[in-house]
């Protein structure tokens, strides 16, 4: 990923907000929005390009449990690709181990990783899943990410309260863990 170039964002922000029929600087509840904007999407939104699922899966413990391990209500908000709009909500994440364990803190970073990005939910999801399988050794993992997208309240339809859930899997899930997993968090 280039190195961002906070200040010309800024100045793409105030140019877009002109655009718009909106002048920061006539306006002064407009003054440095660019920049608080620019930031806000530089150190908190976009701060997933900057993480690696490798790293994040990297520091396990050796376990002999092969139970499943589940944890649920990850707070989360992605930005909609397509809007740039964010979308907020909660994960689920769940994973059948095979000779280690990830931390709880490991597993909502993960989630971080993926979710602060321009990324659609159903991205999200299945990119954890796929990284606990494929960075943690997982049997099976799923991910459930349920989110309130701005984009369908504050424009459009305009639909306060809906909520859009994306479910994914990967591994060898069967459909026991697949239950087990849905029936937890539903």
């Amino acid at each position: 990923m280039a190195s961002a170039d906070l200040e010309r964002a800024a100045q793409a922000i105030e140019a877009f907000l002109t655009a718009l029929g909106q002048d920061p600087s006539a306006d002064p509840e407009l003054k440095q929005t660019g920049a608080r904007v620019a930031q806000a999407f530089h150190d908190d939104l976009l701060s997933g390009y900057r993480m690696d699922p490798a790293t994040i899966l990297g520091d396990t413990c050796a376990s002999a449990s092969e139970d499943l391990v589940i944890l649920t209500g990850i707070a989360t908000t992605t930005v909609c690709p397509h809007h740039l709009l964010p979308s907020t909500g909660v994960a689920h994440v769940a994973y059948l181990p095979t000779g280690k364990l990830a931390g709880l803190g490991a597993i909502a970073r993960l989630v971080q990783c993926f979710a602060r990005r321009l990324a659609l939910q159903e991205q999200v999801a299945r990119n954890v899943a796929s990284a606990l399988v494929e960075h943690l050794g997982a049997t099976a993992a799923g991910c459930v990410v349920n989110l309130e997208p701005s984009c369908m309240i504050a424009r459009g339809e305009r639909q306060v309260g809906a909520r859009a859930i994306s479910v994914a899997f990967a591994g060898d899930a069967p459909p026991e863990f697949r239950r087990a997993f849905l029936e937890r968090v539903r």
